[in-house]
């Protein structure tokens, strides 16, 4: 995973062999008239501790401050998908209809696909309405071993 931050936010989280990889660095270049440097900073140890948390399950919620660049739908998308549960689903239409935006499908499936923050913003968890694992920016092995990572009876401990 590539990991990034502006301001001591989490800006990026992604798969490094991400086929939208250029796609989604030109924009996040290009939103924060920033360019990429290679650095730590605090917000990126705590975001690596809590992937390694989260990996190990030991952790279900993230609590670092992110910073969302992409378009104003994009970004609700995004915040929408905060609120889907630790180990639980939903499909794009049960998103879409979440959001008020029913016919909007399509457009709220490729807000999803445009996540530069992975795992904190668990766009993982939306799945296709027959159940079906559908599309994934880390390939949908990644999405399945996350979702078998989220199943509750994998986990170690109870939240």
């Amino acid at each position: 995973m590539i990991l990034g931050s502006y301001n001591n936010k989490l800006c990026l989280c992604d798969w490094q062999n991400e086929k939208r990889r250029l796609q989604i660095d030109t924009r996040i270049r290009k939103g924060l008239r920033a360019s990429y440097v290679e650095s730590g900073s605090d917000v990126l140890t705590q975001a690596i501790t809590q992937l390694e948390e989260y990996f190990h399950n030991k952790r279900t919620t993230f609590d670092i401050p992110l910073l969302f660049v992409g378009t104003d739908f994009q970004q609700a998308v995004w915040r929408e998908l905060l609120h889907i549960p630790y180990g639980q689903t939903y499909s794009y239409a049960a998103l879409s209809q979440r959001m008020n935006h029913p016919e909007a499908i399509r457009a709220i499936a490729a807000a999803n696909g445009a996540n530069a923050i992975s795992v904190f913003v668990p766009c993982h968890r939306v799945i296709g309405s027959n159940q079906r694992l559908i599309g994934y920016a880390g390939g949908l092995p990644a999405k399945q071993f996350l979702l078998d990572l989220e199943s509750p009876t994998n986990r170690l401990f109870r939240p």
